[in-house]
């Protein structure tokens, strides 16, 4: 199932692994990029020497192309020139207008990627000579940039810049959105909440519990509950006590949230975590993990176990062909 996409990347599998800040480590981007797809790491806040390691980390373990992706909100220059001269093969960049780094990305021999929200950025980020974008839907768990749904976006920005390459991004979680994604013109799939189930996720038991029990209406679109670290973040979260809390409250501002400040949580990684932090369950958190930012998308109701990634891989992309083939075969029927 090679795309365009596929061949722009260098992957034999039209899946992208979303990046999952706090999630995602070597060992989750290396078993996607090795079951054929593109693992992502999310280093946009880590310090450069930090940075080196987990690239060098990853590619010790997959000989496949893989990503760093780059939260335009902060400056990268200097994590974008690190990725570089360490042979990364795929940057991907998020947020703001990422036209001052593209050319400097691509020089540095890395194909480039931009997440869009609207037919408009999608154009200005193709004229800025990006290789290809990600449309994301509200749907979308974690940071969510912007308003129209993935259905009617993905058509929106495949026909604004084609030939140049889409991936589709908002709660696809199994081979029936990669198969629709494709059937909208889409080149492949971004898919984060599925890999929150993975074994090589590096997240608390009780997420990955929750994620698994979860339904369809469990997420919830936050404008800025969570303090994700710069202005106008929206996100979706899975409800818990602590959206529960400030919903009952009447949605206070900042600074009168109910239980602002208070400790919920440590890590011995992180340190204290206190109500609000924008923070990923980690494995090694203790306290009360069902009051922490528990990122998932509306598409969580599609995962029902927990699996190595590569068979998350493996079996998106079988369940997608063979729908594809059903209803090319009921096609040459009728």
């Amino acid at each position: 199932m090679i795309t365009a996409g596929c061949e722009r990347l260098g992957i034999e599998v039209p899946i992208i692994q979303a990046p999952m800040g706090g999630a995602v480590g070597p060992a989750l981007a290396a078993a996607v990029s090795n079951a054929g797809g593109l693992g992502t790491l999310a280093l946009w806040g880590a310090d450069v020497s930090r940075l080196r390691q987990l690239v060098r980390e990853t590619r010790a373990l997959t000989t496949k192309p893989f990503a760093v992706n780059l939260n335009l909100e902060f400056p990268q220059e200097e994590r974008l020139d690190a990725c570089l001269e360490e042979g990364v093969p795929v940057i991907s960049f998020f947020w703001r207008d990422p036209s001052g780094l593209v050319a400097r990305a691509k020089s540095g021999g890395a194909t480039v990627l931009h997440t869009v929200s609207t037919a408009a950025e999608a154009r200005h980020a193709v004229a800025s000579g990006v290789d290809a974008v990600v449309a994301q839907g509200w749907e979308a768990g974690g940071h969510v940039r912007g308003n129209v749904a993935t259905m009617p976006l993905i058509p929106a920005v495949v026909d604004a810049v084609g030939p140049v390459p889409v991936f589709a991004a908002g709660s696809i979680a199994d081979g029936r959105g990669l198969a629709a994604a494709l059937a909208l013109g889409a080149s492949g799939a971004w898919i984060g909440t599925r890999f929150l189930a993975s074994d090589e996720a590096d997240i608390h038991p009780r997420y990955r519990e929750r994620i698994l029990q979860a339904t369809e209406d469990d997420t919830v679109y936050l404008e800025e509950l969570f303090d994700i670290g710069w202005p106008n973040a929206p996100h979706r979260v899975l409800r818990n006590s602590t959206v529960a809390a400030w919903e009952a409250a009447g949605r206070p501002a900042t600074g009168k949230r109910p239980g602002e400040g208070d400790m919920v949580a440590n890590s011995k990684s992180r340190g204290s975590i206190v109500r609000y932090r924008s923070y990923t369950p980690g494995a090694d958190a203790e306290g009360d993990i069902d009051a922490l930012s528990l990122w998932a998308g509306q598409g969580v109701a599609l995962v029902h176990k927990r699996q190595p990634a590569a068979e998350i891989v493996r079996e998106i992309v079988g369940e997608a062909q063979a729908i594809l083939l059903r209803l090319a075969q009921q096609q040459l029927g009728s």
